[in-house]
């Protein structure tokens, strides 16, 4: 009897008892238990974890609950451990309850991938600081382009996965903000650190967000130069000032004596009324955000315009 040559494939008596369910079950995501010690904060993280009283209370929390939302981390490569992508805080705040494990899903991703995971997670927090915003923007900008563009990856221009729209016009509406807005925080990152320190509110002397888009395009020595003629001053640059050091930068014509005559004109005054968080949130429930007690007060404004007028009218 000739044999056909074709061999038999013989069912696994695991295939063969297995359900359907079963398999897919298998293959769905679930959440573990990693020992601490095998997880490791995602590198380059743009978002500070800051070891204040609400990562205390954080702390505090998990040490009578537990962790209520596990986060996601990626395998290393080398099989050693793990990265966390979103829990960065909930993992400070586990070794700071004493913890020995954190829940966790463990996702399979790429470097992209975790990127752009890691920044859509840490922008949905409150309080964020312009450096941290910068370089988020950055980084997923940088990832959207090279996942998108098919030669050029530095082009901001990406392929068939977005349908022709660049990616920065994808980033803006995803952020809700303008396109145009996303490259002045990117711009921050040209900042030498004590400079965006100043912009975050973390140094002795603050400086507003315009004036700094606007300093970022001046080379790295003239920015530590800068520092030199603000702290001879005792000052920043407003708006004006800082258009006009940009301007004589970009002529090749800004030194010291520049600066410091620039920064030492008085600044026009402008007549604002500010009004911190601690003082508006005695009247507002503790659930209220910054931006939720901005939309209160203007609706509770707009409701006092139209009374006004309608009295006038009587």
């Amino acid at each position: 009897m000739k044999s056909s040559g074709k061999k038999l494939s013989l069912t696994s008596y695991d295939d063969l008892f297995t359900t359907e369910d079963a398999r897919q079950e298998d293959q769905r995501e679930r959440v573990m238990e990693i020992p601490l010690s095998k997880l490791q904060h995602f590198h380059d993280h743009p978002f500070q974890v800051r070891h204040d009283h609400v990562l205390q209370d954080m702390a505090d929390s998990i040490k009578e609950y537990g962790v209520l939302s596990p986060g996601l981390a990626r395998p290393l490569p080398d099989g050693s451990g793990y990265e966390v992508i979103s829990g960065n805080r909930r993992l400070e705040a586990c070794i700071l309850a004493g913890m020995e494990t954190m829940p966790v899903i463990v996702r399979d991703m790429t470097d992209d991938e975790a990127i752009i995971a890691m920044v859509d997670a840490n922008l949905q927090r409150e309080n964020i600081l312009p450096s941290e915003r910068a370089y988020a923007y950055k980084m997923k900008l940088e990832a959207m382009n090279r996942q998108g563009a098919r030669t050029d990856l530095t082009c901001s221009q990406v392929g068939n996965k977005f349908a022709g729209r660049k990616s920065s016009e994808i980033l803006a509406d995803q952020v809700g903000e303008s396109k145009n807005q996303v490259f002045r925080y990117i711009r921050l990152t040209e900042l030498i650190p004590p400079i965006l320190d100043m912009v975050d509110g973390v140094a002795e002397q603050k400086m507003a967000f315009n004036p700094a888009v606007e300093l970022s395009y001046l080379t790295l020595s003239e920015q530590t130069m800068l520092l030199d003629a603000m702290a001879a001053q005792e000052a920043t640059p407003s708006l004006s000032q800082a258009q006009r050091l940009k301007k004589f930068s970009q002529q090749g014509k800004l030194s010291e004596d520049v600066m410091l005559a620039i920064l030492s004109e008085e600044k026009k005054e402008v007549d604002r009324i500010t009004l911190t968080t601690t003082t508006l949130s005695k009247y507002f429930p503790k659930s209220y955000t910054p931006k939720k007690m901005e939309e209160t007060i203007i609706k509770l404004l707009e409701q006092w315009q139209r009374k006004r007028q309608q009295e006038q009218e009587r």
